[in-house]
């Protein structure tokens, strides 16, 4: 992915966030796209199919288990957040490995996202000496690229990256088990065509990041991208102010401050979106000023019918977690050739003109598993 220049330099101390270029740490050239890695190992194509379906049916693989102990896995997740998606993922993975008969202990650990590496690591060392048969982490800093290739040396346990489906290059030939979520490039490039569409292609707006890493760079910059590329829109501020709501509302009153003739601001995620809306509320501009969501969790869900955020990608949540499952299911029986490197669920682009019926249906699908909303204190970005 190509990196935008010239993004604005913006200091706002008393939010507590800084405005940086996008592509601080900087993930372009060392991950292959979903749809170049697919093109690049077509056998991984035709196992990526089949194992689509296997997910999106109603019961799991026939699970055939040759232990006579629990299988155990460890889960460490940035996932103290105001969405949902990270503790929907461990519900919906827990509830599928039931409905197969697979005995089985989860041992979860959350931190705070982009902002707690070393917990992360030490998280992970703790679980280690546990001698888990799978580890469930994720890839958004340069830092854990580092963990992980430790971790891929060894015969065990099993690694499942998490919220990424953009393969690493550098270890084409030694790829972890499976890289589960959805794709972050998908996702916002249907924002910035909605964006487009709804502006007409004409106007100022500014960007919302996260902390610096990969889920900003394949969120952010893409929709930068794409808006660049089709549209007269014109970018005049970004800030990174972390998965924070506190902080991307602080940021927000600001830049509005500066640019009150923004037609929207894109968020790169729930927390960030929520924080955003808050401050349009505070400022009087919640019917002017444009802001999205991205997930399409339980809150953003609630947000939307409020007429809070006007519009988000919604995510078939569960999708993450059953594929998870369904993947150690074929591992344990001895059919892990079967599992795809890489797996991404589907998105789809709803809003508040979106009709309540087939609203409902898509989520009865997202949460099959994690319904009632057990998980809506937990998290996501």
């Amino acid at each position: 992915m190509k990196l935008v220049k010239g993004l604005a330099l913006i200091l706002a101390m008393s939010a507590g966030v800084i405005a940086l270029p996008a592509g601080a740490e900087d993930f372009a050239g060392q991950v292959w796209s979903f749809e170049r890695y697919l093109s690049t190992h077509p056998a991984q194509h035709r196992a990526l199919e089949a194992f689509t379906a296997q997910v999106r049916a109603e019961t799991p693989p026939r699970a055939k288990t040759p232990t006579d102990r629990p299988t155990l896995i460890s889960v460490v997740y940035p996932g103290n957040q105001a969405s949902d998606y990270w503790r929907r993922s461990v519900l919906s993975m827990e509830r599928r490995l039931t409905e197969a008969g697979v005995p089985f202990a989860v041992e979860s650990l959350f931190t705070q996202p982009g902002t707690q590496i070393r917990a992360q690591e030490r998280y992970i060392a703790e679980v280690l000496r546990h001698d888990p048969d799978y580890l469930v982490f994720t890839l958004d800093a340069l830092r854990h690229k580092a963990i992980v290739e430790r971790l891929l040396g060894r015969d065990a346990p099993r690694i499942i990256l998490q919220n990424i489906t953009t393969p690493v290059k550098a270890w084409d030939g030694y790829q972890p088990f499976l890289y589960v979520g959805f794709d972050h490039a998908a996702g916002s490039t249907l924002l910035a065509k909605e964006y487009i569409r709804r502006t007409g292609g004409q106007g100022r707006y500014a960007v919302f990041f996260g902390p610096p890493g990969y889920v900003s760079q394949m969120r952010g910059d893409t929709f930068i991208q794409i808006v660049s590329q089709r549209s007269d829109l014109h970018l005049v501020s970004s800030y990174y102010v972390g998965f924070d709501r506190d902080k991307a509302r602080a940021a927000a009153r600001a830049v509005m401050r500066r640019h009150p003739d923004l037609r929207f601001i894109f968020a790169c995620s729930t927390d960030i979106a929520l924080g955003i809306a808050d401050a349009l509320t505070d400022l009087g501009l919640r019917d002017t000023v444009m802001v999205n969501g991205w997930g399409g969790g339980g809150p953003e869900l609630d947000a939307l019918q409020a007429g809070d955020l006007d519009f988000t990608v919604m995510r078939m949540n569960d999708d993450s977690g059953v594929a998870m499952a369904d993947a150690i299911i074929l591992d344990l029986s001895g059919r892990g050739a079967e599992v795809p490197t890489v797996y991404a669920g589907q998105i789809a682009l709803i809003s508040q003109d979106t009709d309540p019926l087939a609203l409902a249906a898509m989520r009865a699908q997202a949460f099959r598993y994690s319904i009632p909303d057990t998980a809506s204190n937990g998290a996501n970005d």
